[in-house]
């Protein structure tokens, strides 16, 4: 890698999206994943739902993946029936981030996942998820906060060795873990599950809540800064 690395982030996908004098449809994403990505060093490149079949040939150009959060998995990508508390889904978004982890993992391309993201690499790789726990948002549209603890010995606690106290906004969260997959952290007040990761020499972590409403950027620099594979 020369030069600042290229960081894919996943991206939002809505209708009838207001800005300005038109009201269309819109890929968008949070203005703090862009800015995220550039203060650890990366360039940021928007990734919008696309065919999944050319996930691979994405990741192939990038850095680093970053999968950002949004709306709620469809429980039948884990073999779940809808709980009524389950958002809508988000079919387009399921099946191409679901690719582009997928393609990363084989690529062996850096890849963090942020809320939803996390609990699609679990999904990813034979997980399930819990559809609805209280206690872990805000009111709507405001970030709660609440503590979380690296378990020893992981990647995520050599990056933060410390118990943090970060911004939440979810209602799920993961269950039975995927293939392959540890528990890195877990929330101080009820021990759920707050970041996993793939032990080896590759970066593959999810964490729950949002380091983009934060200042810390710790996990965005082991983004950054880790070395894909030499391309062929």
């Amino acid at each position: 890698m020369t030069g600042r690395p290229l960081i894919g982030v996943s991206t939002y996908l809505e209708a009838g999206v207001r800005w300005g004098a038109w009201e269309l449809d819109a890929a968008l994403l949070p203005s703090g994943y862009h800015r995220l990505v550039q203060r650890a060093g990366g360039i940021a490149a928007l990734l919008p739902p696309d065919a999944p079949e050319r996930a691979a040939e994405t990741v192939a150009r990038l850095d680093g993946l970053l999968i950002a959060g949004g709306p709620d998995v469809d429980p039948a990508r884990y073999g779940a029936q809808r709980d009524p508390r389950t958002g809508p889904p988000a079919p387009e978004r399921d099946a191409w981030e679901l690719a582009l982890i997928r393609a990363a993992l084989e690529a062996r391309v850096p890849l963090l996942g942020v809320c939803r993201g996390m609990q699609l690499l679990n999904v990813a790789l034979g997980g399930t998820l819990v559809q609805h726990l209280d206690g872990h948002a805000g009111a709507p549209g405001v970030f709660g906060r609440h503590a979380v603890a690296p378990v020893p010995g992981t990647r995520y606690a050599e990056l933060v060795p410390e118990v943090t106290s970060v911004p939440s906004f979810h209602h799920q969260a993961v269950d039975r873990l995927g293939a392959g997959l540890v528990v890195a952290a877990r929330a101080v007040s009820d021990g759920t599950v707050e970041a996993v990761e793939r032990p080896g020499p590759d970066l593959v972590l999810g964490v729950q809540w949002h380091p983009e409403m934060a200042t810390d950027l710790r996990l965005l620099h082991a983004l950054t800064r880790t070395t894909a594979p030499a391309r062929a």
